[in-house]
């Protein structure tokens, strides 16, 4: 088996990961739910209004203001709703599963045997980090 084959078939075990399946249905449960998908729909507009006013010579600072709140107002609710919790949770748990994975790959590129990596904190974004061990 080749390293192109070895890597579909880890794409197939990430497919079948307790994470990766909570992920899928959060996935799916936000999708599926209504007062979720129109929350996003008015957020999407308002940033639209936001966006168009705020780029008119002659904006109404009350106005963009006004528009400003109700978009934290509209985030805070999306943020606070069950479905959403739910699937940032399970996000966050394939993100780690998925810079753990990535960490051995590139640590093994680097020389290290892939058995003796550990688990770090990595985000996978170099700019938080204090440097690789």
């Amino acid at each position: 088996m080749d390293i192109i084959e070895m890597t579909r078939a880890l794409g197939k075990a990430i497919q079948q990961d307790e994470r990766y399946i909570r992920l899928s249905v959060a996935r799916d449960n936000n999708d599926n739910d209504e007062k979720l998908q129109e929350m996003i729909g008015n957020f999407n507009l308002k940033r639209v209004e936001v966006n168009q006013e705020a780029a008119r010579p002659d904006k109404d600072q009350a106005k963009l203001d006004a528009l400003n709140e109700s978009i934290r107002a509209l985030y805070k609710e999306i943020m606070e709703n069950p479905n959403m919790v739910e699937f940032n949770a399970a996000k966050e748990e394939i993100d780690s599963l998925m810079n753990f994975v990535n960490q051995i790959l590139v640590l093994s590129v680097n020389g290290q045997d892939p058995d003796t990596v550990e688990q770090s904190s990595c985000t996978g974004s170099c700019s938080t980090c204090a440097g690789c061990h």
